[in-house]
């Protein structure tokens, strides 16, 4: 359980809640004695094993903070963003994308008594967590005891107004839910003596972009050939709405990185994708992971992003569910030509494949 899991983190000094003596930050850790290493030994890992050992991946480390117009170039200011829904009543905000609802049908006569609505979990968690709605529900309808049928599970951003004045928030237990509403995610802050629009700027949401804003210096300087990759680990910053599963998903965290370019042409990209693949898979293996505990999520259609080639998720199995652990995209020359046209200086067009 992830209750004993965050439990021993901080008896034996892996992880503690930041700023715990002012009862801590949602979404903020500190890393302590043991976990400070830990960290450090994956990190290293990670750089030794795609960097060191490599005569054609070279190494970058860039600001935290960027001009500004690199995230309009990019696209981060229009559309870094998650479905947001908030609760009327509790004023507690939850991402639209996370919590699932589900008609509760009667098995005889067919007809629907009410909704239950459930945070994002593994399959038993939801069922667990639905059936103790339900039971609620059946009682409050004089129906206690009856048959219900199975629980048929929709995310609230596929849900109709009419629906969603029907879905319980998981804070009242009433309808009291907004509809979804885009939330950026950036971190917003000011740079300077003033506090204006002039002034304003962002934390980063990714380490990618600064990657894609150096790369004609990085070439310039490396003497480096196509194909290469430029990697790098930093702090990345996400204004999550709901942090929540420990440190999968908290508002500041690192990434660790390889932006890696290769000649354009339609039929290049694939053996590079498919070998990024497998030499992610062989690090993941070799840092410890359980063979048996990862999987591969590969988007398609719509659940590929519009400027993408292809994109595969080695997930992995964790307490809660199975989730994305690593990601190797292949995005194409859109980044690049982005920042051409956003900063009016050429980058070279080229086609560049994410790990």
């Amino acid at each position: 359980k992830m209750e004993d899991i965050v439990s021993l983190c901080k008896r034996r000094g892996i992880i503690f809640p930041s700023s715990e003596i002012y009862n801590g930050f949602a979404g903020f850790y500190d890393y302590g004695p043991l976990g400070s290493e830990l960290k450090k030994n994956v990190k290293d890992a990670f750089w030794t094993h795609f960097v060191q050992c490599r005569e054609d991946v070279v190494g970058l480390d860039t600001s935290i903070i960027h001009n500004p117009t690199t995230w309009q170039s990019s696209g981060h200011l229009d559309g870094f963003s998650d479905p947001m829904v908030d609760c009327k009543e509790t004023k507690l905000r939850y991402r639209a994308d996370q919590l699932f609802c589900s008609p509760v049908v009667m098995e005889e006569c067919g007809s629907t008594v009410g909704f239950v609505c459930v945070l994002d979990a593994n399959d038993a968690d939801m069922k667990k967590a639905a059936k103790t709605q339900a039971k609620k529900l059946l009682k409050e309808n004089d129906r206690k005891g009856q048959k219900i049928k199975a629980f048929e599970f929709t995310d609230l951003t596929q849900v109709s107004e009419e629906t969603m004045a029907q879905v319980p928030s998981p804070g009242s237990g009433k309808p009291t839910l907004t509809m979804p509403r885009d939330f950026n995610l950036m971190f917003q802050t000011n740079v300077g003596a003033m506090s204006d629009a002039s002034s304003v700027a962002y934390l980063r949401p990714e380490t990618a972009q600064g990657i894609f804003i150096n790369y004609k210096n990085v070439l310039m300087t490396s003497r480096q050939k196509l194909p290469f990759g430029i990697a790098q680990i930093g702090k990345a910053f996400r204004n999550e709405i709901t942090p929540r599963n420990f440190i999968f998903r908290s508002r500041e965290f690192e990434q660790m990185e390889i932006e890696y370019f290769i000649p354009p042409g339609d039929d290049v990209w694939q053996p590079f994708h498919e070998k990024w693949i497998a030499d992610a898979e062989e690090f993941l293996k070799m840092v410890g992971l359980k063979e048996e505990l990862m999987g591969y999520d590969v988007h398609e259609g719509d659940g590929l992003a519009h400027y993408a080639r292809a994109c595969t998720d080695i997930t992995f199995r964790f307490p809660f569910g199975v989730q994305e652990l690593m990601g190797i995209a292949s995005r194409g020359d859109f980044d690049l030509q982005s920042h051409n046209k956003g900063s009016g200086k050429g980058n070279c067009g080229l086609t560049s494949i994410i790990v």
